[in-house]
């Protein structure tokens, strides 16, 4: 791994912030009616984050010489999409958090059915992005394969069949392949359609789509053991969010199932599959590297 994995270059810092720009421009003015909503959304979708949803858009579409505000519709509507299912997630319904990305959740700042309504328009917003931004030039048969791999990580087959899952297993136990399955839908769906909808922008080939999705798959299940293993060993004020939910709440998680020395070997062994995977790209495919191990390694 590199020296201090939890950092990232230099390189990525125009891309958050082009993120950043993309996410004002395309969100509702709160003095808009109803403003009350309006405020929520941008409450949720604007107050920090990690933007590495939008990240993958851009490396993997940069990786197949897609230009830029090619891919700004897909990194916007990947990154509404994450806003939302955490609006939903912290819901006490769900995992019942009082604190996201250090201040209090959607719900706790707006009540429950503003929060419920952000989370729902933040949704459509992003199939309605998607749908309609004109810099994405591409056909249409390939706007609609895009709207299909959104569509697919959000349902049953992706996030809400994962948290499905996750709620279901709470207090009980899953084997390595169930944990394993359970991330791949609530934590890595999205995450492979980040990666797949800046190839599919860029004219991939079915090779380069393979072997991103391989990559994608990877890189999301140790985004999630880290996530795991910061649970145990982070402190709300570094999180952003509440350290040791998952222990209190007798969740399955990776240090739970393999102990944190377990858990660490198999974050090692996804991290070389997502970084084996980028073999065929070469240098080019460096910044889809570094991500993956800032995934692994990141400090929050």
């Amino acid at each position: 791994m590199d020296p201090n994995p939890s950092e990232l270059g230099p390189g990525f810092t125009a891309l958050i912030a082009r993120s950043e720009a993309a996410l004002e421009h395309a969100l509702p003015p709160a003095a808009a009616d109803p403003g009350r909503l309006h405020t929520a959304m941008r409450y949720a979708v604007l107050g920090g984050g990690k933007r590495l949803r939008p990240l993958l858009v851009y490396a993997s579409g940069s990786l197949l010489d897609a230009p830029l505000a090619r891919l700004d519709a897909a990194a916007v509507a990947v990154e509404l999409i994450h806003a939302y299912s955490l609006v939903h997630d912290d819901l006490p319904a769900m995992d019942d958090d009082a604190l996201r990305r250090g201040r209090p959740t959607c719900h706790v700042a707006f009540g429950e059915a503003t929060a419920i309504l952000a989370g729902d328009a933040l949704q459509a917003l992003a199939f309605g992005h998607l749908a309609r931004d004109g810099a994405l030039d591409v056909d249409v048969a390939t706007r609609l394969a895009m709207l299909g791999t959104l569509a697919d990580a959000c349902g049953a087959d992706g996030m809400a069949g994962g948290q499905a899952l996750d709620l279901a297993a709470t207090g009980g136990t899953l084997d390595l392949a169930a944990l394993e399955r359970l991330h791949a839908l609530k934590t890595g769906a999205l995450m492979r359609a980040s990666v797949r909808l800046g190839a599919l922008a860029a004219g991939a080939d079915a090779a380069a789509l393979r072997a991103l999705d391989d990559y994608a798959g990877a890189f999301g299940l140790a985004f999630q053991i880290r996530d795991d293993l910061l649970d145990v060993e982070g402190v709300t004020a570094t999180l952003g969010k509440t350290a040791g939910k998952d222990a209190a709440r007798n969740k399955p998680t990776f240090p739970a199932l393999l102990g944190m020395d377990g858990a660490r070997q198999r974050l090692d062994e996804v991290t070389a599959q997502a970084l084996a995977a980028l073999a065929s790209f070469g240098a080019r495919a460096a910044p889809l590297a570094e991500l993956a191990r800032h995934a692994a390694g990141r400090a929050h």
